[in-house]
């Protein structure tokens, strides 16, 4: 099952930096588990396509990926120019460069669960 999800995974990368919200059914869950809170696949695609309206130049870059009969571990790097404010951080349009860590739960072939981690610390330092 890991190279079936990483196939997979691979697939959902592709489709978020190719902007196919739409499809985000084929990857994701009705209803899913985002950073132990219950989110509806509608609240996770707003939350994508508001990330992608606020960062129009947002592409996601697979540093690592791990995987495991119904897991997939990653790091992700982004490199880009958010506006405003992102994160809580005003970063207006600068450009940061950071990480996120983010562990996949897999049901049946699509995502169930997300746990996310973002260097926020990282871009505060960037733009001191």
């Amino acid at each position: 099952m890991s190279e079936a999800l990483e196939r997979i995974y691979r697939a959902y990368v592709a489709a978020l930096n190719e902007r196919r919200l739409d499809d985000l059914g084929q990857f994701v869950h009705d209803q899913l588990t985002y950073n132990d809170q219950a989110w509806t696949l509608a609240q996770y695609h707003e939350r994508l396509a508001d990330d992608l309206r606020r960062i129009p130049d947002l592409h996601y870059d697979i540093h690592n990926l791990l995987t495991g009969p119904d897991q997939v571990a990653a790091r992700l790097w982004f490199d880009c120019s958010p506006q405003g404010e992102f994160l809580g951080i005003a970063v207006n349009g600068r450009r940061v460069a950071f990480a996120e860590h983010v562990f996949y739960r897999f049901r049946g072939g699509r995502i169930a669960e997300v746990h996310s981690l973002i260097d926020t610390q990282g871009i505060r330092n960037q733009l001191a």
